[in-house]
């Protein structure tokens, strides 16, 4: 149990650093004299990396010891977290990003499969559930946390924070955790190689329009909130936005399973993610109580869109399950670093503004339901 609350630990820190500099954006802008839309590149910077990067570093690390792999992983990630406070201009920022991203990437599903070889067959659900709720936990309680952190010490006091979570959590890996054997993650040529199944290509590019406006959008959450008037005590709304998110994750697997639809399901999700996000403009003018609403409904649809998707690529690919879900995950983490990305460019344009940023967002959704659409008319779904 000690080492699954370790590993949950871990998580915590990775959950934190992924999430919590889209909160900080004003502050890293002020310290490096741009604009929040450049500032914002420090997420597409770690997403990026996550989802690049990784898969390729786990190739190069592949036959080492896993506890091994783990520890240099994390190294990574403090190495990038601690770079992040000290460098002096914003491209070793970026840099310093990168690193981070790397090692939370190839460190995240090392930590799922080494949980599950940690307990019985009986209890490998539960050590999942354990490991996702770390990072879970680290969005809905670490993210507000960091941001009074921030506020009161600095933006660079919060990465200071992961850094230290980091080092703390790799000793105890050095030191505790058994010697075990599991399989390597796949490799970026096993998940790019996956998408000549046409199949798994639509279904995971469903994914990547979702994380391109849903995360992408998540990144300019300070900023929006400002332009609508919110900003007085914008934690109250990640709180909203984590606590949907993390309930959902953990309920929309029953759903799935009670109606054994999980194309239809996610049609159903992605169509309440779009209405939440073209209704966020709204949350200026209406009571306070129904603003938080909108930011609710996007958390929990955005959060949930991941697991009717591994259900279908599970049933798509059975024999290759893991790289299939491994492409998944990239192609999140891919989507998550393009609407960074692309919603700098619309912002340092003044092409959009902060408050209609979301609109773009639902019309990007309208392509993945669009596509999901073309997903269950064409039976790509196995029960779709």
């Amino acid at each position: 149990m000690f080492n699954l609350l370790l590993l949950s630990c871990a998580m915590f820190a990775l959950g934190l650093d992924a999430y919590v500099l889209a909160g900080l954006l004003p502050d890293i802008a002020t310290s490096f004299d741009i604009t929040e839309g450049a500032a914002a590149q420090v997420v597409t910077a770690f997403t990026l990396c996550y989802a690049v990067a990784a898969p390729a570093l786990a190739t190069a690390l592949a036959g080492q010891p896993i506890r091994r792999i783990l520890v240099l992983a994390m190294s990574l990630f403090v190495l990038g977290n601690l770079l992040s406070v000290v460098v002096g201009n914003f491209t070793l920022l970026l840099i310093s990003r990168c690193i981070a991203g790397a090692g939370a990437g190839v460190f995240a599903p090392v930590a799922a499969a080494v949980a599950s070889n940690l307990v019985t067959k009986e209890r490998k659900g539960r050590a999942l559930g354990i490991i996702l709720g770390g990072m879970g936990t680290g969005t809905v309680v670490g993210v507000p946390i960091g941001i009074q952190i921030a506020n009161a010490f600095g933006w660079q006091s919060t990465l200071l924070l992961v850094a230290l979570m980091g080092s703390i959590t790799a000793i105890g890996i050095l030191a505790k955790l058994p010697t075990i054997q599991v399989p390597p993650p796949p490799s970026l040529r096993a998940r790019v190689n996956m998408l000549i199944h046409p199949r798994v290509a639509i279904v995971v590019t469903v994914t990547l329009f979702t994380a391109i406006a849903s995360l992408g959008l998540y990144t300019y959450i300070a900023p929006l909130l400002k332009g609508l008037g919110l900003a007085s005590d914008p934690t109250i709304y990640l709180w909203v936005w984590g606590a949907g998110g993390v309930t959902a994750a953990f309920s929309v697997g029953h759903i799935i399973d009670r109606t054994n639809r999980p194309g239809s399901v996610l049609l159903i999700i992605l169509t309440i993610l779009a209405i939440a996000l073209l209704c966020l403009p709204l949350t200026d003018s209406g009571p306070a109580l129904l603003s938080f609403i909108p930011f609710l409904l996007w958390g929990a649809m955005g959060w949930s869109s991941l697991a009717p998707q591994q259900h279908v690529l599970l049933d798509l690919q059975p024999e290759h399950g893991s790289i299939a879900v491994a492409l998944n995950s990239s192609a999140n983490y891919l989507g998550s670093a393009i609407g960074a990305m692309l919603g700098g460019v619309l912002l340092g344009n003044d092409l959009l503004g902060p408050t209609t940023l979301p609109i773009a967002a639902s019309a990007i959704m309208i392509i993945a339901i669009s596509l999901q659409l073309i997903v269950i008319a064409a039976k790509v779904g196995i029960k779709a």
